[in-house]
C-alpha cells in the first residue's frame, strides 16, 4: 500500500512538472499569450512585413503595449493591412507611426511605435497611416552589389 500511495506522488510531480514545461515552451515562442488587460485594435497598411508574425510585440520605448492580432493582405492596395491589438491603459495620439524592427541582427520582427504630437488619441478601428516597411537584408545586400558592379566592382583601399 506504501508503494503505490508512492507511486501517485510520483506520478503527480511528473505530471506538474511536464505541465510547467509545456507552459514555458509555448510562452517562450509566443504561442501562448496570457495576458487579461482589455485591449482596442488599431490597423495600418505596411509595404513590406518581412517576417512579421500574428502575436509579435509592440513596443513603445522598448516595453510591450500590444500584439500583432492579425496580418492580412489588401488586393485593392496591394498592401499588408496589419491589425493590431493594444492594451487599453496605453494611449497613444492619433498621428503616431508605426516602424518595423529587428530585435538584434536576425532577430525577431516587432511593431515599434513613435508617439505623435496630435491632441486626439487613438480609438477602437481606426487606421495609423505613418508606416515604415521592414528592412530586408537580402534587398540591402543586392543593392549594395549592384552600386559596387556599377561603379566598376573595385573599392580602393589605399584612398583618402
Amino acid at each position: 500500500m506504501q508503494r503505490s500511495k508512492n507511486d501517485v506522488w510520483v506520478g503527480m510531480f511528473v505530471l506538474i512538472g511536464a505541465a510547467a514545461i509545456l507552459f514555458l515552451a509555448l510562452q517562450s515562442a509566443n504561442l501562448l499569450s496570457l495576458n487579461f488587460q482589455s485591449t482596442y485594435r488599431v490597423s495600418a497598411k505596411f509595404d513590406n512585413i518581412g517576417g512579421l508574425k500574428p502575436k509579435a510585440a509592440v513596443r513603445s520605448g522598448g516595453v510591450v503595449v500590444g500584439r500583432v492580432d492579425s496580418i492580412t493582405f489588401d488586393d485593392k492596395s496591394f498592401q499588408a493591412r496589419v491589425t493590431l491589438a493594444l492594451e487599453s491603459r496605453y494611449a497613444f495620439p492619433k498621428d503616431s507611426s508605426l516602424k518595423i524592427l529587428t530585435s538584434g541582427l536576425l532577430g525577431e520582427q516587432y511593431i515599434g511605435i513613435e508617439a505623435g504630437a496630435a491632441d486626439t488619441n487613438l480609438a477602437a478601428g481606426d487606421a495609423i497611416g505613418a508606416t515604415q516597411s521592414a528592412v530586408v537584408l537580402e534587398s540591402l545586400i543586392s543593392q549594395f552589389l549592384y552600386s559596387k558592379a556599377s561603379d566598376g566592382g573595385m573599392v580602393d583601399l589605399n584612398k583618402k
